[in-house]
């Protein structure tokens, strides 16, 4: 069984300077109520990892709007101001990562494995300080793997062994980031006893999963406000 949290209690392990991913996709499939808990907990200097920053006020987007953030690493980040702002003031490191390259990334630090080899970026910036090979005379940039210390993942049903449903894209990244850091929390809708779940919805097996958290927060806050 994997131990049953208050939101409060989930976030205790994350301090200042912590690495932390986030899934979800524009605020879809963020973990509001961790979210919230992480913002009332105070930590800030987190190095965070997210598809995007969604909006000012919505999800992720908050953590960004009120200065927790360090450092980013991103696929976009357009549809919140205040990350554009942030980043060209210098009050905040962003690097921002072609989004397939990024959940590639993620993906080989949760496989064990050394990197992925792509051609996105060849020839723009994207390249910049990283190693190339030529396979088969095709070039190609050697992408490191990316890993974090926590994660935050959202699922619709979740039960007592961890094992999470999600539904449809709200899959996103979340399946790699559970397997790519060392303690992940899962906000879970709903949480049912073992064997309530059939075993092929598992989306996120429960071997991935250190804690769950019960969703206090619903979607309902997706629209920028």
């Amino acid at each position: 069984m994997k131990p049953i949290l208050t939101a409060e209690q989930a976030v205790e392990k994350i301090k200042d300077g912590s690495s932390l991913m986030v899934g979800g996709f524009m605020g879809c499939g963020n973990a509001f109520t961790l979210i919230e808990a992480l913002l009332k907990k105070g930590s800030k200097d987190l190095t965070l990892m997210t598809s995007d920053t969604a909006f000012p006020e919505v999800g992720v987007g908050k953590l960004i709007s009120q200065s927790r953030v360090k450092k980013l690493y991103a696929t976009h980040i357009g549809t919140n101001p205040v990350s554009g702002q942030k980043m060209n003031s210098g009050e905040m490191d962003v690097t921002l990562v072609p989004q397939g390259t990024f959940n590639e990334r993620i993906r080989a630090k949760g496989a064990g494995l050394g990197g992925v080899l792509t051609p996105t970026g060849i020839g723009t910036a994207v390249e910049k300080g990283k190693q190339k090979l030529i396979i088969n005379d095709k070039e190609y940039l050697l992408e490191l793997p990316l890993g974090a210390e926590f994660a935050f993942v959202k699922a619709e049903v979740c039960d007592k062994y961890g094992n999470c449903f999600l539904p449809a894209a709200t899959k996103n990244a979340e399946v790699s980031m559970a397997m790519a850091a060392d303690y992940v929390i899962v906000e879970a809708d709903k949480i049912v006893e073992p064997g309530e779940m059939d075993p092929d919805r598992v989306t996120i097996p429960g071997v991935f999963i250190s804690a769950i958290v019960k969703s206090e927060i619903p979607a309902q806050n997706l629209q920028q406000k």
